[in-house]
């Protein structure tokens, strides 16, 4: 079995910086929201760090709003209080508290850099991004990677959720893309009456980890006939110049002062590198122009070179690409699922087969044991219990083969899909129809009546805070 995961394209959010997470750290006891009583007529910024556990770590200047980088005081088991604490870095993008305020979580780090999600744009709301549970620097120490779980990081969000929601008070949207928009399912899943509305973009739903047909599907029908068997080729001439690319990876590294101990060497990362270029192609190449800057398999060392670092990123494939995605990597080894595909043209040229997969990318003392109940009970909850929840998807997209899908006990839910869309597909990509219709839906939720009863984003166009980041990150494909 073949799977996959690399560049996650977040939703206007950056990887967050280290070095901020130390604030508050010696809190002794998670906060408790229901304590919390604040005054009407205070500051935005006292009224937040009024919220027993809260603390800021920085305030910075936005036009038009209030931002905050904070952290919260978290239980490391929710259920086993005594298992102590952490603090779990959050940020604040305040506008009003008479606006609703959007939920947002990459499922990854949380970035200090001043950013609108989507939902936040067309509601003109507040937002709270949150950094997932583990994510330097809200991670425990010593870690108890057992406590990293979807159970235990949608419980993370309540507690936030109920901490301000006193100050909050309006409709809330909990969104996130990629693995935020897991993160945004999973939390309705467990905590369904929180939210107002659910907004996931690209969200994979690997229901049964062992079967992933739907993802060779995929790769033999998408795009043109052309430009499969031009990715197929160069994938092939990759592998044939394995030894002077190699070579050149390893004096790359060594520049560089990368290594290779948790895959093993130059030689193995390559090959997990060259198995998962054609998923990284498809995830966010631009289609109607990239298929035509495919190389040929005659082009030069360093054309080829240069194709594949675009592609997919010589320094994903290093221990210092991957650290940052440990979580990650664990989560879809014992819960999440992994997505698979075969690629049967590279097949004898493979030294490392079933090498690929999240138990290679995590340290051998952290200890793995696959939870076989938890995506299908999640499944189980979209299709018969859904309610106002909306799942956006791209036709080309990966991701897409295998998405949620709503059954006859779903309620006001959708699923929508960008033609032609990668990874990056949202709202703002659909067919004129399905936007309206999404805009309209997510402005009813959100309990926002749009001037003129016109169904559009309710706050200007910011090039500082609507701006899409990507962020590259090592796929897994075993």
């Amino acid at each position: 079995m073949r799977k996959a995961f690399r560049w996650l394209l977040s939703l206007v959010v950056l990887i967050g910086t280290a070095g901020v997470g130390g604030a508050s750290a010696g809190a002794a006891t998670a906060a408790e929201p229901k304590s919390a009583t604040v005054s009407e007529d205070k500051d935005i910024k006292d009224r937040i760090l009024a919220i027993p556990g809260m603390s800021l770590i920085e305030e910075k200047p936005v036009d038009g709003y209030r931002y905050f980088v904070l952290n919260y005081t978290q239980w490391i088991d929710h259920r086993d209080h005594s298992k102590g604490t952490f603090q779990q870095r959050l940020t604040l993008l305040h506008k009003s508290v008479d606006r609703p305020t959007v939920f947002f979580t990459s499922g990854y780090n949380v970035s200090t850099t001043p950013s609108r999600s989507e939902p936040t744009k067309i509601i003109d709301g507040n937002q709270i991004s949150l950094e997932y549970r583990y994510f330097t620097p809200s991670r425990p120490q010593p870690t108890d990677w057992k406590k990293l779980n979807i159970r235990q990081a949608a419980t993370d969000q309540h507690r936030i959720f109920t901490a301000l929601h006193r100050i909050y008070s309006k409709n809330w949207i909990a969104t996130g893309g990629s693995k935020g928009g897991m993160t945004a399912t999973y939390y309705r899943r467990f905590f369904p009456h929180d939210m107002n509305g659910t907004v996931a973009y690209v969200a994979p739903n690997d229901v049964k980890n062992d079967e992933d047909s739907a993802y060779d599907r995929f790769f033999t029908t998408v795009g043109s006939a052309q430009c499969r068997a031009d990715l197929a080729a160069i994938e092939r001439e990759a592998l044939v110049r394995r030894k002077e690319m190699v070579k050149r990876f390893q004096a790359w590294a060594d520049k560089e002062k990368q290594t290779f101990k948790t895959v093993g060497n130059a030689d193995r990362s390559y090959e997990v590198m060259v198995t998962d270029l054609v998923f990284g192609f498809w995830q966010y190449q631009p289609a109607e122009t990239a298929c035509a800057k495919v190389p040929k398999p005659t082009v030069s060392t360093d054309e080829l070179w240069k194709w594949m670092d675009e592609v997919g990123g010589f320094g994903s494939y290093t221990d210092q690409g991957m650290e940052p995605y440990l979580p990650y990597y664990y989560q879809a080894g014992t819960q999440m699922g992994e997505p698979g595909y075969g690629y049967p043209q590279l097949e004898d040229l493979l030294k490392y087969p079933g090498i690929n997969n999240s138990r290679t990318f995590v340290p051998k003392d952290i200890p793995m044991r696959f939870d076989a109940r938890a995506m299908p009970d999640v499944d189980r909850w979209v299709r018969h219990h859904a309610t106002r929840m909306m799942f956006v998807n791209g036709q080309y997209d990966p991701w897409s083969s295998e998405h949620f899908r709503l059954g006859k006990g779903a309620r006001d839910s959708y699923v929508f899909t960008v033609p032609g869309g990668n990874h990056g597909s949202n709202i703002a990509k659909l067919k004129d129809a399905d936007r309206t219709k999404a805009t309209a839906e997510l402005l009813g939720w959100a309990g926002v009546r749009a001037p003129g009863g016109k169904p559009t984003a309710q706050a200007p166009y910011d090039k500082k805070l609507d701006r899409q980041e990507i962020r590259r990150m090592p796929m897994l494909q075993p």
